[in-house]
């Protein structure tokens, strides 16, 4: 009888343990080892980006580079490629953002890829940084930048910070 009961209760864990793996592995937890996807939310305006998805997704940080050079270098300012723009398509209508919350447009792809995002640091109505690293006028704004562009060697992080003193 003894026998009987204990090949029961071992038949019985092994039912549970089968339960419980079985559990865990369905759909409605998240499965071990993968990273969330991220939430990619159509534009809320315009019809069309300025570039191909493929071509945003892979290079949309040159081309905001490349436009944040010109305003500031050249002083050529236009609307196609600038940060504000990108702004006024994607951002949320929940949270009027794009790096407000883990779902928006921004944060949800960069947090996916593991890449930080800085640009809202200075570019938001609460600014993180301090006024002496990114003073908000048309002289002095991105004159870190400016330097290092014109720089013909790489300028060291040392440098720049030297450079808000």
């Amino acid at each position: 009888m003894a026998g009987k009961m204990k090949r029961l209760l071992a038949l019985g864990a092994v039912v549970l343990t089968t339960a419980a793996l079985a559990w865990a592995g369905s759909d409605d937890q998240p499965k071990a080892g993968g990273a969330p996807k991220p939430v990619i939310t159509k534009a809320v305006k315009g019809e069309q980006c300025v570039e191909p998805t493929d071509t945003m997704r892979r290079d949309h940080m040159k081309f905001l580079d490349h436009h944040r050079d010109k305003a500031v270098i050249e002083g050529v300012r236009t609307k196609k490629y600038s940060l504000k723009e990108c702004i006024n398509c994607h951002a949320s209508e929940t949270t009027g953002s794009v790096a407000a919350s883990k779902d928006d447009f921004c944060v949800s792809c960069h947090s996916y890829a593991a890449v930080k995002i800085d640009c809202f640091d200075c570019h938001s109505t609460k600014p993180q940084g301090s006024a002496a690293m990114h003073p908000l006028n048309a002289e002095t704004a991105h004159y870190k930048h400016k330097l290092a562009a014109q720089a013909a060697s790489k300028v060291s992080a040392e440098e720049m910070a030297g450079v808000a003193q």
